[in-house]
């Protein structure tokens, strides 16, 4: 062995344990966060028909159907991020709502807040490529359904 390799029984499992649970810990958190994000901050505007949101929706040209349509996948979007099984399948499909309002930002509103679903897509790649075993948990409730 070199000196520079350190052996992997160095690591105590305790130490492990406790980053593990950590990690665990802030991830959740940052679930939660998002979920509030997404279910108060941005679909209970378009919900509830908040001026700017219907003023928004109405330059895009999509009217309050389109309105109250992103509103409900954002809002149904927040409460499968706390929900285990739908967790990562969540972070995906409000990954997909940020990618088009990235270039409805871009196209529309000339840049205006561009920035945001982008930063916010980070967050929810993390959180889909580490809960990624929800999917397959998912995928097999719905198998034994069928």
């Amino acid at each position: 062995m070199s000196e520079t390799t350190v052996p992997v029984t160095s690591v105590a499992p305790a130490a492990v344990s406790a980053r593990g649970r950590r990690a665990r810990i802030v991830l959740r958190t940052v679930q939660v966060l998002l979920a509030l994000f997404y279910g108060v901050a941005s679909a209970l505007p378009k919900l509830i028909g908040n001026q700017y949101a219907v003023d928004s929706f109405d330059k895009i040209g999509w009217g309050s159907a389109g309105m109250y349509t992103i509103g409900a996948l954002e809002l149904a979007g927040a409460v499968a991020l706390l929900v285990p099984v739908l967790q990562s399948v969540a972070a995906v499909a409000l990954s997909a709502l940020m990618v088009g309002a990235f270039f409805v930002q871009m196209i529309v509103f000339h840049g205006e807040n561009a920035a945001t679903p982008l930063i916010l897509i980070v967050p929810l790649a993390v959180i889909a490529w580490v809960r990624r075993g929800s999917t397959r948990d998912l995928l097999s409730l719905v198998r034994r359904r069928a």
